[in-house]
């Protein structure tokens, strides 16, 4: 009998258009009043956001005065959203700041960026050198960048940026030993830890808490404790699980796809190149590039335009250099050509974001104000929970916020949509707002670590050459435990009325 293979992620994500075209048979469209509410920032500045008013949802009607079930047709011309339109309108959408055509553009450029740079051979010559000065301590590695990497999740909201940060670093920690899966957990799963536990997040907790009315950075104590925590519990999961896979490379469900970079490695190892003076100065141009990178997002608020021009400037010179020394036999034309080929290998998931953003388009966006399938979910949810105990619904409330996630993948845009709603609710329901906050941020950035319509999990994936349904065949029992501690987490803050 045929072993059962997890499906390819276009093969899950259409089925999972399939679903959402379904429900828009079945689900009548509706949508809320909107508002506009300023809030001050944690640095002191004014923000305003339109949200939904909380009790304003109403269905659109049809021509009987019914709520209208607008389902979607397989085709739709004119540039309107058909069933059959999720992949090209998916991709299209948005702008250069974000989802999906910005993060498309921002993916292929990293990777093109990036190849110039691998061509160079200063990653592999480089590594292979720190390999043999760092025999015994290559394990510390990890536990210094994971608390790193989630810091910049808890203070900046480190995100996209570990895009080229992962690029660097998978092969670094498969040629000591490691696998892939190791890579991800301490360049994005530290990210995204730091990111639903933060205390001062600007595009999550500090917009929720803007948009509920209670002041920013409010609860902070509290939530620097959960950092810890959380923190402390992925660096002693990660490094448990790397010390297995160092022991018996074989038992990591990466092994087979971890042979490109184990093999690259293995062939530079055998070639005996020396660490050359050219060598050295394109690892200088990384480094360096890397600390442009990181004081413009914490300085001057660089985002994926920036970021990407940045590693355009880094791959340019660090191919100058490449043809000036000689390395790898390096010419302007092989320049162009590994541009080429580190963008190709990028396509794959550059096109999930895209599919990813389709799903979304086919159930009418997430605008509350425009009538769609997602708002009127959003409405179910929020009036079945009337009656319930405190605890039980904060606890709700953080698993919706986790199931939502998978529709709704930005931070921000999901404290937009929810937040107006939830928090005016908790006060109903005896839970305290700063409670529906932590059950929002909790259930909104763990599950950025398993939902296929991340565009940033698939991107990161897509470095890393793994399918989702290899990812997931690891992360499930992380992500059971991350569920079992944030429950533990929500319904404690409010049985302890946390405020």
């Amino acid at each position: 009998m045929k072993k059962w293979k997890i499906p390819d992620t276009f093969v899950i994500i259409f089925f999972v258009v399939l679903l959402a075209g379904v429900l828009t048979h079945v689900v009548p469209v509706g949508s809320f009043d909107m508002k506009d509410i300023t809030y001050t920032t944690s640095d002191g500045s004014e923000k305003t956001k339109s949200v939904p008013v909380a009790g304003s949802f109403h269905y659109a009607l049809d021509e009987e005065g019914q709520p209208l079930v607008k389902g979607i047709k397989v085709f739709e011309p004119g540039g309107e959203i058909g069933l059959t339109n999720y992949v090209y309108e998916g991709l299209v959408s948005g702008d250069k700041w974000g989802t999906a055509v910005g993060v498309v553009a921002f993916i292929l450029v990293i990777g093109g960026a990036f190849g110039i740079i691998l061509k160079t051979g200063a990653v592999e010559t480089g590594l292979y050198a720190l390999i043999s000065k760092t025999k015994g301590s290559e394990i510390l590695i990890i536990p210094l960048v994971f608390i790193l990497f989630s810091l910049g999740g808890a203070v900046f909201g480190m995100g996209e940026e570990a895009i080229p940060f992962a690029m660097i670093l998978v092969p670094i920690i498969i040629g000591l030993g490691y696998d892939s899966i190791t890579a991800l957990m301490i360049t994005y799963c530290s990210t995204q830890i730091g990111f639903a536990t933060s205390w001062m997040n600007p595009f999550s907790v500090a917009v929720a808490q803007g948009v509920a009315e209670i002041p920013v950075l409010s609860g902070s104590g509290f939530r620097i404790f959960m950092w810890l925590f959380f923190t402390a519990v992925g660096t002693v999961f990660t490094m448990r699980y790397a010390k297995k896979i160092k022991k018996t490379p074989s038992l990591s469900v990466a092994y087979e796809t971890d042979k490109y970079y184990r093999e690259d490695y293995e062939a530079e190892a055998t070639e005996g190149q020396s660490f050359t003076l050219g060598h050295k100065l394109v690892l200088l141009v990384v480094v360096l590039g890397m600390i442009w990178v990181i004081w413009g997002v914490i300085k001057q608020g660089y985002y994926l335009p920036e970021i990407a021009t940045q590693f355009v400037i880094m791959g340019i010179i660090s191919g100058i250099i490449g043809v000036v020394f000689r390395l790898n036999n390096m010419t302007t034309n092989d320049m162009a050509r590994s541009f080429r080929k580190g963008a190709e290998e990028l396509v794959g998931a550059a096109l999930v974001v895209g599919m990813g953003k389709g799903i979304v388009l086919v159930l009418g966006g997430t605008s509350a104000g425009d009538p769609s399938v997602l708002n009127t979910i959003l409405n179910w949810v929020a009036t079945g929970m009337e009656g319930m105990h405190s605890a039980f619904s904060a606890w709700v409330m953080y698993i919706f916020q986790s199931c939502f996630n998978f529709f709704v993948v930005s931070g921000s845009g999901q404290a937009a949509l929810t937040m107006p709603i939830m928090a005016p609710l908790s006060d109903l329901l005896g839970v305290t707002r700063q409670v529906a906050v932590l059950a929002f941020q909790l259930g909104d950035g763990f599950t950025n670590l398993i939902v296929p319509t991340s565009g940033l999990l698939m991107a990161i994936l897509g470095v890393a050459k793994l399918d989702w349904g290899t990812w997931v065949k690891f992360q499930w029992k992380f992500q059971v435990i991350l569920f079992i501690l944030g429950s533990v987490f929500v319904v404690g803050a409010s049985l302890a009325n946390f405020s």
